[in-house]
């Protein structure tokens, strides 16, 4: 498995050997979704919040007796059926949605997304990315010359919504900064690449892949430390 490595101008540089383990990985929908939706509940915040019959004031004294007025009996006007009472089965905001997601299947579903992307003509790799200072011009012009490295990258420079996910070796203010004032574009450490971000864009550039590689594949040696124990 090869693939071309480009420039920051979009001039083909060398080709180089993808790792099997990375982007030879078969598809798994049901792992991926696993992933994606207990990320997805890891990061709710609960802001909705209701008071049970417990919270709300007032509602102390039985509000009649219990026999001889010809009305329902009630004890308490904090009854959710009463004006004024407390909420039944509301939303509360100390649930806690978290779930649990194993080291093993984050980096397996990474892998997986990864190869799916690659197979599909989705993923470019850069052999850098510099910028003296930041500067929108610099990285819009080198968003065009890398949509026509290849036919397969041209919706990088057209595609208005979620166009790139923008794979830094290390983190870089200038490039950070400079790709900032483009919203279909996100930019992030190599080393921070989740299933999440990838999957919300359209391609993914990785600069320096071969330190790249070394991440990701340290998340899959991290894995298997962790499955041991």
């Amino acid at each position: 498995m090869e693939a071309t490595v480009y420039n920051q101008k979009g001039k083909e540089v060398t080709k180089m050997a993808l790792p099997e383990a990375i982007f030879g990985v078969a598809w798994n929908s049901d792992l991926v979704s696993q992933v994606v939706n207990s990320m997805n509940t890891n990061s709710r915040v609960p802001v909705a919040h209701t008071k049970d019959r417990g919270d709300v004031s007032g509602g102390g004294k039985k509000p009649w007796q219990q026999k001889g007025t010809g009305r329902a009996r009630h004890g308490s006007s904090r009854s959710p059926i009463w004006v004024g009472g407390g909420v039944a089965h509301g939303p509360r905001n100390e649930k806690n949605f978290d779930r649990k997601v194993n080291r093993k299947m984050k980096a397996k579903a990474l892998y997986a997304v990864l190869s799916k992307k690659y197979s599909s003509g989705e993923i470019l790799f850069v052999d850098s990315l510099s910028f003296d200072t930041p500067k929108t011009k610099d990285a819009r012009e080198t968003i065009i010359a890398l949509s026509k490295a290849h036919k397969d990258f041209g919706e990088l420079s057209t595609k208005r919504n979620n166009a790139a996910v923008i794979a830094t070796d290390e983190k870089d203010i200038n490039t950070e900064k400079s790709f900032a004032n483009f919203s279909n574009m996100t930019t992030l450490e190599a080393r921070n690449m989740n299933v999440l971000d990838i999957l919300q864009s359209k391609f993914i550039v990785i600069e320096n892949p071969e330190k790249t590689f070394d991440f990701l594949l340290g998340k899959k040696i991290l894995a298997k430390k962790t499955a041991k124990k």
